[in-house]
């Protein structure tokens, strides 16, 4: 099984991408999740980019969604709104098969956000089917630089936290699989 994990954030020291490396290091044998934290290299939506084909990093982007079984987003609130390079790389694939139907959980690593949270929910409920709303997990890694929110990570109630969400996803993904293969 594959999983995607995507940042929504840019910054080169996310504690959401670090939180999501951290998910990444916890995947159990046959299962691959790849942490994706190239918002930036996307370019600004447009319609009338679409295509067939769109830009090249979209087509990337697209691609990599396509091949995973799940996502899982984590994302930070700013100015208590979704980032907008994240709500970007939504846009690019609202008009495209990829997402629809895919499942979908939210990891934050912050113990605030609650609007970009909303937010988040209410655009992943909108274009897949597959989301599962609450199907979400909680860590306080505000101002933590990587190798800080590695080992807040790494200790065992926080590791067990960490495991049992994958586990989760891991189970949701398989309900969604089983649902379309009936």
């Amino acid at each position: 099984m594959k999983i995607l994990a995507l940042s929504g954030s840019t910054r080169a020291a996310s504690s959401n991408t670090a939180l999501l490396r951290a998910l990444a290091g916890l995947a159990p044998h046959g299962i691959e999740v790849t942490v994706f934290a190239g918002l930036s290299a996307l370019p600004v939506f447009s319609p009338d980019a679409e295509g067939p084909p769109a830009p090249a990093a979209v087509e990337a982007f697209a691609a990599l969604v396509a091949g995973a079984d799940a996502l899982v987003i984590s994302s930070p609130e700013y100015v208590h709104a979704l980032p907008g390079g994240l709500k970007n790389a939504v846009d690019w694939l609202v008009s495209r098969p990829e997402i629809i139907g895919k499942p979908c959980a939210l990891l934050h690593g912050s113990h605030r956000g609650d609007e970009a949270l909303a937010q988040l929910r209410r655009v992943m409920q909108t274009v897949s089917d597959g989301f599962a709303p609450d199907l979400f997990e909680r860590f306080a890694l505000n101002g933590l630089s990587p190798a800080d929110v590695a080992t807040y990570l790494a200790h065992p109630a926080e590791c067990q936290r960490l495991e049992g969400f994958l586990q989760e996803v891991i189970r949701h993904a398989l309900i969604c699989q089983r649902r379309v293969a009936n």
